[in-house]
């Protein structure tokens, strides 16, 4: 063994990244119980002993030309973190998604001999396809989530592993609706629909108003349906029901935090493009994607994107078997026309178990531990 007690940097930007991070560093702990760690994660993180070396949420920020007023204060902080793990020297650096800050990163550390390794595949195969070649000279090995992902580097001669997904391993083939129903308080009868605008400020903003005409009008025309939003955090729960204002909404029920469960308690999901449509495919519901940026954010997307499908489920099934609504036809009457698609034909969101079930078959692989088999062996190659 190279060394007994590693010091291993973890660079983390967001929520879902902080669950990545957490659940490598116990696999690893598993491996190395002397590990130390340091760089930049959440709560979870914290709590399998992460040193943050600044609070992780200073770099959640939403979109392209959302993060042009934050440019000053990421690019210090990063020029920070580099000069400060470039002192420390771990036997590796694993940046978390957030690729934009975490990229320039690994491949100073890299050109300085610290081996890297980059958890979640930037989107190249979606758009940006030349980051490729920055890519390939940042990273000593790639830990991809999705088996296409991983195809595609193997294609473009970058050290890959596929890892799985590690909500796929979090979450049972099956999941009871009627008992999480009870536990969450909604009616134990009739059609549940969950609505999920997001967890960064910015998505609710623009996501809510529209999502809450949508409910509305719903609610008017199919009194037999009833509508669950899950709040992400705190601060969304009070931007929620800011947006919800003072009308009173008998068919409606705010709730903190569960949107999995919320989910997995529904008929249908109404929800933001993101990582949530992964756990509404694990927890096999059908689904409307909706999504929404602002102008210059989406022309600058669309014209650097390879592939017009945003959806992981559609991605994953490699055709389109969930609706999209995004941009400019997300209005409400385009996401009521979809979600009524699905309430009106049962035996189509039926046919989507098994397709679902398969693809959670394809990603359910232990990611964590094989997250940590491929680190281990980097840390021990000589």
């Amino acid at each position: 063994m190279a060394n007994s007690s590693p010091l291993v940097a973890l660079i983390a930007g967001e929520q879902s990244g902080d669950i990545l991070g957490a659940g490598l560093m116990a696999a690893l702990r598993q491996r190395y119980p002397d590990i130390r760690f340091i760089g930049v994660g959440g709560t979870l993180m914290a709590e399998q002993g992460l040193q943050s070396f600044f609070p992780m949420e200073r770099l959640s920020v939403m979109g392209i030309t959302e993060v042009l007023g934050r440019l000053p204060e990421l690019f210090r902080l990063r020029r920070q973190l580099v000069d400060f793990l470039l002192q420390q020297k771990p036997d590796v650096c694993i940046g978390i998604d957030a690729p934009d800050f975490n990229l320039p990163i690994e491949r100073r550390l890299r050109a300085a001999g610290i081996r890297t390794t980059h958890y979640v595949s930037p989107s190249v195969w979606a758009w940006r396809k030349g980051r490729i070649k920055g890519i390939r000279a940042s990273v000593d090995l790639m830990l991809a989530l999705l088996p296409f992902e991983a195809d595609f580097y193997r294609d473009h001669d970058v050290p890959v592993e596929f890892v799985g997904h590690p909500l796929a391993d979090r979450i049972p083939m099956r999941m009871d609706a009627v008992a999480l129903r009870a536990q969450l308080g909604l009616p134990a009868t009739g059609t549940l629909v969950s609505v999920l605008p997001g967890s960064r400020g910015g998505e609710v903003g623009m996501l809510l108003p529209t999502f809450l005409q949508v409910i509305d009008q719903l609610a008017a025309r199919r009194p037999e349906l009833h509508f669950v939003v899950p709040a992400a955090n705190p601060a969304r729960r009070q931007q929620i029901d800011a947006l919800c204002g003072e009308q009173r909404r008998q068919y409606l029920t705010i709730i903190d935090g569960q949107s999995r469960e919320a989910m997995a308690a529904s008929d249908l999901v109404l929800l933001a493009s993101g990582t949530a449509t992964l756990e509404a495919l694990l927890v096999k519901k059908p689904m409307v994607i909706a999504y929404k940026v602002g102008w210059i954010t989406y022309w600058i997307a669309m014209s650097l994107a390879v592939t017009h499908v945003v959806g992981l489920p559609n991605l994953l099934a490699g055709e389109s078997v969930v609706p999209e609504i995004i941009q400019g036809e997300m209005t409400a009457e385009n996401l009521i026309k979809a979600v009524e698609g699905w309430l009106d034909d049962p035996a189509r969101g039926a046919a989507l178990v098994s397709r679902f079930d398969a693809i959670h078959e394809q990603l359910r692989r232990n990611a964590s531990e094989r997250a940590a088999v491929a680190v281990a062996a980097l840390l021990e190659r000589s």
